[in-house]
């Protein structure tokens, strides 16, 4: 073969990949829909149907719905008998895309890459001018993220995560003061409150609403160890046996002040349990990370715009363990223990602690 064929299949296999991400995106759009609507959890519980009965189980309108699985079945998601005229959601397909999978459901996620189109010219107007998106661009973001964390929180904090701090399930069960920073609408504080009845906790976040949620909840839950409160997590106040961050470091404006501010808010023996996205802080290292894409995406749609429009420090998803022990070490934190949960392809869990 020669150079200027060579170079013609290269040129040719490239142009079939982003025909392939474009089609892919547009799955990703209607998937978001199909979460979002119910679709899929309402096809999951369905006999081969027409798209009258699926409209009709599901509450949603005829004409949208058929044409919705339309593009299903042409991407391979859902099956179609044109003899009957029936579709039908694999039981195999469901287990990826329906609320009873758990953790295992990719819906939410979804709906995150609609969210962040909605800000695409803003974005764009950032590359352009500098500066970044404003939180208030994304009303949606608090529900959306409550429902991916939530889905991990269930699952796995209490059995799982929490044991990554070897003891803490026990102090937890005796009684200690704890602190969730950027808590968001407070369902991983309830969720511990509820589990360890004996501690005291607290959520702390500048959304108003998220604290108002985390109340709500709290409240159903007749939880009185639990309690909300509206604050910038730079600038900490009070004593904890433990705090905690869960995906939240790298969105912040002033992240090494949070830091500083969370070592000074520990007593001592305290222990500050940081999850955040496990990925490398070295471009190169990322490549063959699974999630790589959609990390980079995150962080230029969001996370590192939005701290940017606060004239913040604008770390970004992809911060990686190199730097984040760096910034742990800088803040006072001189032990630092990197765990993994298994299953949890996401994220790596800090537990750090200061000199004694």
């Amino acid at each position: 073969m020669s150079v200027q064929e060579q170079e013609q299949t290269k040129r040719e296999a490239f142009a079939g990949r982003m025909l392939q991400v474009l089609n892919d995106a547009c799955l990703a759009l209607l998937s978001s829909v199909g979460h979002q609507s119910g679709l899929f959890d309402t096809m999951a519980g369905l006999p081969p149907a027409t798209s009258e009965e699926i409209a009709r189980a599901a509450g949603l309108d005829e004409r949208y719905v058929r044409e919705w699985l339309g593009g299903l079945v042409v991407s391979g998601v859902i099956d179609y008998e044109p003899g009957a005229g029936t579709y039908a959601l694999p039981p195999e397909h469901a287990a990826a895309l329906t609320r009873a999978a758990g953790p295992d459901n990719m819906g939410p996620l979804f709906q995150e890459l609609a969210m962040m189109s909605e800000v695409e010219q803003q974005v764009l107007g950032a590359f352009r001018g500098g500066g970044g998106v404003p939180y208030s661009s994304y009303p949606r973001f608090q529900a959306v993220q409550a429902e991916e964390s939530g889905r991990v929180y269930d699952l796995a904090l209490v059995d799982h995560i929490v044991p990554v701090v070897p003891g803490l399930a026990q102090r937890l069960r005796e009684g200690i003061d704890v602190l969730d920073i950027g808590t968001g609408q407070g369902h991983a504080v309830n969720v511990l409150a509820k589990a360890f009845p004996q501690s005291r906790f607290t959520g702390l976040d500048l959304s108003e609403e998220g604290v108002a949620a985390g109340r709500a909840e709290a409240a159903g839950l007749g939880l009185a160890n639990a309690r909300f409160e509206v604050g910038d997590s730079a600038a900490l106040t009070g004593e904890y046996d433990l705090i905690t961050a869960f995906d939240v470091i790298h969105d912040l404006a002033r992240p090494t002040a949070t830091l500083a501010a969370v070592a000074g808010a520990l007593r001592t023996g305290g222990v500050f349990l940081m999850g955040d996205v496990a990925a490398s802080s070295d471009l190169e290292e990322n490549v063959d990370h699974p999630l790589a894409p959609a990390l980079y995406t995150f962080s230029v749609f969001y996370c590192m715009t939005v701290s940017l429009a606060q004239g913040g420090e604008g770390l970004g998803t992809v911060w990686g363990e190199q730097r984040a022990r760096r910034m742990l070490g800088e803040a006072g934190f001189t032990d630092v223990d990197a765990q993994r949960v298994e299953g949890d392809i996401l994220n790596v869990y800090y537990v750090a602690r200061k000199a004694t």
